[in-house]
């Protein structure tokens, strides 16, 4: 390694080790100031409006984004456009959340008796406990830091860092206290893989109807296999003159078969369909519908009413095609 290589990497370590140093003083600080803080949010009537400027208006951009999609609306305000007009956005059903490393940005000093005015709960997230906008808020979450990773002790760094895992334990906290589920958090990132994986159900993509590979009991394996090809899932399932699901042969089966020694033109579906087969009911989550599959290794589901009547069938590339894989 070249002198140059290790000064990078002697370098990214400090870094490193600097802002967990700075992460690791907050547990301190997860004191009674921040259960009020949380106290305030959770009675909050309104919307937590998240403020600051630069560095610390980008975190609380992300604190806010991270508040609403757990449970906790919230938006941020830019506090130099609050000046100019934003300040409307602010009802005194809020509770404000300003960040400052400093104490002192003046764009948010400037706003400061207009949100005391309007009677909206402030709580600050400073470096400086002694700062103007601590002493001005109602509660104050102490962000500060012994230095920044910058070798200059001035690009916002740890401080950030600091803020930025502040705000999601006040996120996280809330979370809890509220009850929210996965599937709260799904229907907040309906787009994503994870609103797929949480809210998609299983009657939302099986097959229904004619595209149900199925056969009776007293079928032959022929036949069977005729309906395999024709529906393509790789597998049939087995019903009796009710409609009852009694069993399924899949692909797998087919072989297993094969290797017995099975005669293919005599032997009946009965001889060596599975009993029984993996089922899952219609209203159940396409998730669960993969977890089953996962473990019991296996490729294809029977859907099944509450009177085990079959209603539809599923198979690992029907999740695939959905994004719930």
């Amino acid at each position: 390694m070249s002198a140059k290589s290790a000064e990078l990497r002697n370098t990214g370590l400090s870094v490193v080790t600097t802002e967990a140093s700075a992460v690791e003083a907050l547990k301190a600080r997860i004191n009674d100031d921040f259960v009020i803080a949380c106290e305030y949010m959770l009675a909050c009537k309104g919307r937590i409006v998240v403020i600051g400027m630069g560095k610390s208006g980008h975190i609380g951009n992300k604190i806010a984004a991270t508040l609403a999609s757990t449970g906790s609306p919230a938006f941020f305000v830019h506090p130099g456009e609050a000046s100019h007009g934003d300040l409307g956005m602010i009802t005194a059903s809020d509770v404000v959340l300003a960040l400052s490393n400093s104490g002192e940005t003046r764009e948010i000093v400037t706003i400061l008796p207009l949100i005391k005015r309007m009677g909206a709960p402030l709580i600050s997230m400073t470096g400086n406990p002694q700062s103007t906008l601590a002493s001005e808020a109602n509660v104050n979450l102490d962000v500060s830091v012994a230095k920044e990773a910058c070798p200059l002790d001035l690009a916002p760094t740890a401080s950030t860092t600091a803020a930025l895992v502040m705000g999601d334990a006040v996120a996280i906290a809330l979370l809890e206290a509220r009850g929210f589920t996965a599937e709260d958090f799904a229907l907040s990132h309906p787009g994503g893989s994870l609103g797929r994986r949480l809210l998609l159900h299983v009657h939302d993509i099986m097959h229904k109807g004619d595209a149900i590979p199925a056969v009776r009991q007293d079928a032959s394996l022929r036949d069977a296999l005729m309906e395999m090809t024709a529906k393509g899932l790789g597998m049939t399932a087995v019903v009796d003159n009710a409609g009852h699901a009694v069993g399924i042969f899949t692909d797998g089966d087919l072989r297993r078969s094969l290797d017995r020694g099975i005669d293919v033109r005599a032997a009946t579906i009965a001889e060596v369909m599975i009993p029984g087969g993996k089922r899952i009911a219609p209203d159940r989550l396409a998730a669960e519908a993969l977890n089953l599959m996962e473990d019991n290794k296996i490729n294809a589901l029977l859907i099944v009413d509450d009177d085990e009547r079959l209603c539809g069938a599923i198979n690992m590339h029907d999740l695939l095609r959905a994004g719930v894989v």
